[in-house]
């Protein structure tokens, strides 16, 4: 008996083998995390452990032939299955349901048997896929239109770049990035468009982890206005004309002429000049700090409030 111990001792030898590569799994999905023995053995009467950051942080737990899950953390209760299917020639594998952002690291896959244990390191990482790309005008910038994109949702940090009608990198002005309350990232990039534009424009922004992008295309041509203040346009999922959005007269009227009838009401109660006795030198005294490209667009108000 005593001779053949070493020889059972080392016939029970084995390593813990994992995939070799990350596992991705997108938020709301599922993950499966393989093992396997090395030799190929029965690890039906091991015990076997998924954890996280140290021993006692159990994810899921095969011990005496059945899953326990008196150790389990609580995160992962009702969320995890050991896939046994293989158990007898040692491959197993652990399906993590409904993927959170809080899944994602590394894990150890640990088998011990009567005489011997090791253990494998794995790593999953979680993904999500955020909002399309969201392009608008910010305003006037180095004697062209500042055009920005902005997408939202993400995990991990998304890469976002500006490209022309043929897949090309153009560079951005800015890039930022920010991490949201909710773990998500959302990225901001910006370009500056010229007046010797000519061209598609598209916004791509692209998971790592996916190897997955969302990408948003505005089309550009004729030359831009002159440089001046920040003006807020709406937001654009269109056609960009002459650097100006295709629904500037539809939208971006409406929304001057909001701002046009506050900047009146707010002048009006500050205003107390006797002089300025008609309604229409009222309204000229109270444009005579607006900016110049502006200004003949709050001027057309007046005359067609005139013409009312």
């Amino acid at each position: 008996f005593n001779f053949l111990s070493p020889l059972i001792h080392f016939t029970e030898q084995f390593t813990v083998r994992g995939p070799g590569h990350p596992i991705t799994a997108s938020v709301g999905g599922e993950a499966v995390l393989p093992c396997h023995l090395s030799p190929r053995m029965s690890a039906e009467n091991m015990e076997l452990r998924w954890f996280r950051f140290k021993f006692s942080a159990v994810v899921h737990q095969y011990k005496d032939g059945q899953d326990q899950y008196g150790q389990q953390m609580p995160g992962y209760q009702g969320r995890t299955e050991l896939l046994k299917d293989d158990i007898t020639s040692g491959s197993v594998s652990l399906r993590i349901r409904n993927v959170q952002l809080s899944d994602h690291g590394q894990y150890t896959c640990f088998f011990q048997s009567s005489v011997s244990y090791e253990d494998a390191l794995l790593e999953l990482q979680v993904a999500v896929s955020g909002s399309d790309p969201h392009i608008s005008v910010d305003g006037y910038q180095d004697g062209g239109i500042r055009v920005v994109c902005r997408s939202a949702g993400w995990y991990p940090e998304p890469e976002a770049q500006w490209r022309d009608r043929h897949g090309q990198l153009l560079p951005s002005a800015s890039e930022k990035i920010s991490k949201e309350a909710n773990g998500l990232f959302h990225t901001r990039i910006s370009i500056v468009i010229t007046e010797h534009s000519n061209q598609d424009l598209s916004c791509f922004v692209r998971n790592p982890f996916l190897n997955q992008g969302k990408i948003s295309t505005v089309s550009i041509a004729g030359q831009c206005p002159p440089a001046g203040d920040r003006m807020d346009v709406a937001d654009v999922s269109g056609v960009l004309y002459d650097c100006v959005f295709i629904f500037f007269l539809d939208i971006l009227l409406g929304r001057l002429h909001v701002e046009y009838a506050k900047k009146l009401s707010q002048c009006n109660r500050t205003t107390r000049d006797p002089g300025l006795q008609s309604r229409s030198r009222q309204h000229s005294h109270c444009l005579s700090g607006t900016h110049p490209q502006l200004r003949w667009i709050y001027e057309s108000f007046v005359q067609s409030e005139k013409q009312d």
